[in-house]
């Protein structure tokens, strides 16, 4: 299938403009990073502590905003989770950077944010518990406790079935927050084992649904792997096309796979994305895809030159791109749409991964054209080879080419 047939763009002619935009992308990236004295990192990376939290209703972040801060915590953010799956999805994440050195600190920061939400949302009565933060087996230790359906010896058996009900009933339900104990009802709890839940347990308008606890040394550990893991995708690349093809092919990609990561980086920076172990893995997956593509155009240069033997090696490139731009825009373009979706409709906690997506196959497809295969002509023209080439021999390194 071709979109495209016959098509003639001078796409070596319109460089110097390939060359300008990124030159603006990357100017732009690297201001943003200067300005605000680094990339956003996620607690992956830095540290620190998260909060999920559920609301019953919509989520009153000044008054979130001012509990934890009379916590005596710094440094911390609250964020609405958006979920297109639940419009009215009443979450925030409540990120707490590394307060201290330590496990200590750590565990101190998630206490105080626990005792804020407590204290402002859920103070229940003195002995009670909150029934939207505790277990199953809690839940059952408290009916086999009061035995209030007078099951006797049968009882921890069957309470603790009941309790796995109420325990599915208010997360699967009910998401997590049941307000008030009587909807118990609705799961197959008797009046008397509320009543003797109601002994045990208060509600709450909120529940915890997850806690995550990053210390700085392993957040420092990640960081520093990520790095090395890129270092080393791009290295393995730079060798495979070098042999593959010649060793300049090889600079250009990983040239322009370099390219594609800082205008992300800048862009995440732009938009004040974190930057967070999934990123990593987005980041890693557009530096594959964008290498495909370039050897995809790669592999077409080297075709073409052993049939346009007498061709300027710049018409040779161009030819080279128009034979394989229908082929990039099914691919490019269906994969886009796929990732462009899953931004739209993936919820909070893929946002930056999905954002990664969008932008690494946007830039990655450009650069292979655009960045790529621009600078193997312009080594080419320094040689003194852009005129007509020969092919004089084919090996598995590549066709060699001198100038007639």
């Amino acid at each position: 299938m071709e979109f495209f047939k016959q098509v003639d763009l001078d796409w070596m002619g319109k460089a110097k403009y390939f060359f300008g935009l990124s030159g603006l992308l990357l100017a732009a990236g690297v201001a943003s990073i200067l300005s605000h004295g680094g990339l956003f990192y996620g607690i992956d990376f830095k540290g620190g502590t998260v909060v999920d939290v559920r609301f019953a209703g919509p989520p009153p972040v000044d008054t979130i905003r001012n509990s934890v801060t009379q916590q005596g915590l710094k440094n911390f953010t609250i964020v609405p989770v958006s979920d297109p799956a639940y419009p009215n999805s009443n979450e925030v994440l409540i990120n707490l950077e590394e307060q201290g050195q330590g496990s200590e600190a750590l565990d101190a920061g998630k206490t105080a944010i626990l005792n804020a939400l407590h204290t402002t949302f859920g103070a229940g009565e003195a002995g009670k518990q909150d029934f939207n933060s505790v277990g199953p087996e809690t839940i059952a230790d408290a009916l086999t406790r009061k035995d209030p359906l007078s099951l006797g010896a049968a009882a921890g058996d069957r309470y603790a079935q009941l309790a796995r009900q109420l325990a599915q009933f208010r997360d699967r339900d009910h998401r997590g927050i049941i307000t008030d104990l009587n909807q118990l009802s609705g799961a197959g709890a008797a009046p008397p084992a509320i009543a003797a839940l109601r002994d045990a347990f208060y509600t709450s308008t909120f529940a915890i649904i997850n806690v995550e606890i990053v210390g700085p040394k392993v957040g420092s550990e990640l960081r520093r792997q990520a790095v090395v893991v890129t270092l080393y995708a791009l290295m393995g690349m730079l060798v495979y096309i070098a042999f593959r093809f010649e060793w300049v092919y090889g600079a250009a990609a990983v040239i322009a796979v370099f390219h594609d990561v800082l205008i992300t980086l800048g862009l995440f920076s732009i938009f004040h994305f974190e930057i967070s172990l999934t990123v990593i893995a987005a980041l890693l997956t557009l530096v594959g895809y964008s290498m495909n593509d370039t050897i995809v155009i790669f592999d077409r240069i080297r075709e073409n030159t052993r049939l346009m033997r007498r061709e300027p090696f710049q018409a040779i490139v161009n030819r080279s791109i128009n034979q394989t731009l229908s082929r990039t825009i099914l691919t490019s373009g269906l994969t886009f749409l796929t990732v462009l979706v899953l931004f739209l409709m993936g919820g909070q906690v893929l946002r930056a991964f999905s954002f990664a997506l969008v932008v690494g196959i946007l830039v990655g497809t450009y650069s292979s054209f655009g960045i790529a295969a621009p600078l193997v002509v312009a080594w080419n023209n320094w040689r003194g080879t852009g005129g007509a080439v020969v092919a004089v021999s084919g090996t598995a390194a590549g066709t060699k080419l001198r100038k007639t």
